[in-house]
């Protein structure tokens, strides 16, 4: 997999979609990044955000999404989402480390821009460490 900055190419008028079961994830990173400049929705469950994602889509340029959640993992939620728009960036992040077998498994049916850990600022590439500083 090729790790590339996807927050870092992006626009400040392109929308973020983010994707994490737990609210005050949701809260902590929607404030980090709104606080640099960048257009972010934030969804704690899954089925509203990929609603969300069918009426919107064409101002999504990044998903960022965890993969482990209770309604439906991230896995399937970002192969909907690339069903409707197949060029969109996607970030997925966990806070239960990478499971290589599960990873290569999904890897060849659909393209993952990054993969951080949680907490998300110390998972990022140092490529994208700016967003995350100051």
């Amino acid at each position: 997999m090729e790790t590339f900055s996807a927050i870092s190419i992006l626009s400040r008028t392109n929308a973020i979609l983010l994707l994490d079961d737990e609210a005050d994830i949701v809260a902590t990173i929607e404030q980090m990044l709104r606080k640099r400049g960048f257009n972010i929705f934030g969804f704690t469950d899954p089925k509203m955000a990929l609603k969300d994602f069918r009426i919107n889509s064409k101002q999504y340029s990044l998903v960022i999404s965890d993969i482990k959640m209770p309604q439906i993992n991230g896995y399937e939620f970002i192969k909907e989402v690339k069903e409707i728009k197949p060029e969109v960036n996607v970030i997925f992040m966990t806070a239960f480390g990478i499971n290589e077998l599960e990873l290569e498994r999904v890897i060849p049916s659909i393209r993952i821009d990054e993969l951080v850990e949680k907490p998300i600022c110390q998972g990022l590439s140092r490529y994208n460490r700016q967003v995350c500083q100051k």
